[in-house]
């Protein structure tokens, strides 16, 4: 199923990006101008109709939607007919493969290298049901010898690339883009959520050393890992902070309202002296007013966040550890998205995956409002960072390789042929 992925980024063209979560819809709509995307409208309000990443509601959502991109629409005093959404689902898989195609001998250029990363040549089997989502090239070869920074002007007979291969489950990405279309809207694109992130957040020397993003949103939790510069795996654990709101509302009987407000204003991953003497005020289930709220210690609430938010991490230690990118992952980890903010997260993200971890906020756009600057916009901020670059773009249908892509493996080239 193709996708419309040519947009115009002329000056003043307009630029939208529509991040569909479980828990919320952000629409932000970018002006190009000389500088660099300015923003000029931004909606985002609660989500309906998504489970997971994963459309169970097409009114639900498509309503939902509307209301989303009208109000970035009313901000910006313009119409948009195209937006970059992103795709969250846990269908969301990854794989490295090597492609070679014939340069009979002869010096290796431009036209060589396009062959090579055609999506259309490319002779890629994602098996039945699945669709790619992103090509991303990540290391060449001639004639078997791996770890060529830059083929271009070369002799070889064989021109090869090891290529990282995202695909989802069809049924999931087409249920996505046709309510996206049931809005009147075109899909210019789709993004993995944690490479939107990714662009958002991470800064230079952190994707060159080595680094694990870790997206934690309200239904899901995903990974992008980046090795020399390149994002080189990408996952996604179906556990997000909604997962934690629900455990809070069975433990404690209290409505999923009124979780989320005690998961808000009281909540802590990380147990402390005082959570027995604090006492917390939660209305029952069924029951009207304060005489049908019972009294909990704050330690009754940090036993319920816990668990779920170590289980969360171990998951994610333990699917690294199963693809072998648990020593490339880097010793840094930054991890991003709404439930990243819940106090103690980022402790227990240090215990268990043993690495240093910091919080991941968008980089600065111009005309970036504070309220929408924090992680949980991360994704739809680095979907209008995809949407700008999207011409360099591996993205399912369309890229545009050229010599400079040659160019950007250096080591990544020697971690290639030690591990495949």
């Amino acid at each position: 199923m193709k996708k419309n992925t040519t947009q115009q980024h002329s000056r003043n063209a307009l630029i939208a990006a529509l991040d569909i979560g479980t828990t919320k819809i952000c629409c932000l709509i970018a002006r190009m101008g000389e500088f660099g995307p300015r923003i000029v409208g931004i909606g985002h309000q609660v989500s309906a109709g998504v489970r997971n990443g994963t459309v169970v509601d097409m009114d639900a959502l498509e309503g939902a939607i509307r209301a989303t991109v009208e109000a970035a629409e009313q901000m910006a005093e313009d119409n948009v007919r195209e937006v970059m959404i992103n795709m969250s689902s846990n269908t969301i898989a990854s794989r490295l493969i090597t492609y070679e195609v014939d340069t009979a001998g002869h010096r290796i250029d431009d036209a060589d290298l396009r062959r090579l990363l055609d999506p259309q040549v490319l002779q890629i089997d994602e098996g039945e049901g699945r669709e790619r989502v992103h090509v991303i090239p990540v290391g060449y070869s001639i004639d078997g010898t791996r770890g060529i920074r830059d083929p271009i002007g070369m002799y070889g007979d064989r021109l090869g690339v090891n290529m990282h291969i995202v695909s989802a489950a069809s049924p999931v990405l087409r249920n996505l883009e046709t309510t996206v279309a049931r809005c009147h809207l075109n899909v210019a694109g789709v993004a993995a959520s944690p490479y939107a992130s990714a662009l958002s957040c991470l800064v230079g020397d952190e994707t060159k050393l080595g680094v694990t993003m870790i997206d934690m949103g309200g239904g899901t939790t995903s990974v992008a890992v980046y090795f020399d510069g390149e994002l080189v795996h990408t996952d996604v654990v179906p556990l997000g902070g909604s997962h934690i709101t629900n455990d809070i509302a069975r433990g404690l009987s209290t409505p999923l309202g009124h979780a989320e407000r005690v998961k808000n204003l009281f909540g802590n991953a990380v147990p402390s002296s005082s959570d027995d003497r604090a006492v917390i005020e939660v209305p029952l289930i069924g029951e009207d007013g304060t005489s049908g709220a019972s009294q909990v210690p704050r330690s009754m609430l940090v036993g319920i966040i816990r668990p779920r938010v170590e289980e969360t991490f171990e998951l994610i230690r333990d699917r690294l550890a199963k693809a072998g990118f648990e020593q490339v992952s880097g010793p840094r980890v930054v991890l991003t998205g709404g439930a990243s903010q819940l106090p103690g997260v980022s402790d227990v993200a240090t215990e268990i995956l043993d690495r240093q971890v910091r919080i991941g906020k968008p980089a600065a756009l111009d005309g970036l409002a504070e309220a929408v600057s924090g992680p949980a916009f991360s994704t739809c901020t680095g979907l209008i960072h995809y949407a700008v670059n999207s011409s360099q773009e591996s993205t399912a249908g369309t890229f545009q390789p050229t010599a400079e892509h040659g160019r950007k493996f250096g080591k990544l080239g020697q971690w290639f042929r030690e591990n495949f």
